[in-house]
């Protein structure tokens, strides 16, 4: 898979969110990962980070949306459910790609939403927790990034013959 990508969150305030959403980054190979604004008591979340994320790739904990410095090059891509987001399912992802997620209690600040190239939203019927977005959203890279083949129709049949990345289509 070409490109990278880095994930973080604004104004997060849960060590445990905090420590799952690295988890799961560093599982699907991000290459950073970043908080803005984040609540003092989980900058330094190495007790809920059980895979010690913090050994293995760059964490960069921002004061303020002001101070976010991002790789040339790299697009920011907000993560909220809005009426104008573009469905995750939909979504093209960039091979430079830094994801943003909203806080707990709240959406991404205004100030935050007009620095995002894209915003993208998981369909479903409400909010779901941090943790769970991150890795939806990075499954989703996953898949629409990493060359698999489609999925057979049947179980045990074998694989829908694919030209071209189906998403292109949408």
């Amino acid at each position: 898979m070409r490109g990278y990508f880095g994930i973080g969150a604004e104004e997060i305030s849960k060590p445990m969110n905090l420590g799952a959403l690295m988890r799961t980054a560093h599982a699907f190979g991000a290459s950073f990962f970043f908080t803005i604004n984040a609540n003092p008591k989980v900058r330094e979340a190495y007790n809920s980070d059980t895979s010690r994320s913090f050994g293995h790739m760059p964490y960069y904990p921002w004061d303020s949306t002001d101070s976010l410095l991002l790789p040339k090059g790299c697009v920011l891509v907000g993560v909220e459910l809005t009426d104008d987001a573009i469905e995750l399912p939909r979504f093209q992802h960039p091979s430079a790609a830094a994801y943003v997620l909203g806080r707990e209690r709240g959406s991404l600040s205004p100030e935050l939403l007009s620095r995002c190239a894209h915003v993208v939203k998981i369909p479903t019927k409400f909010c779901v927790n941090v943790g769970v977005a991150g890795a939806i959203l990075m499954y989703d890279r996953a898949l629409a990034m990493g060359g698999y083949p489609a999925r057979p129709i049947m179980p045990g049949g074998p694989p829908q013959k694919m030209t071209e990345n189906p998403r292109k289509k949408i």
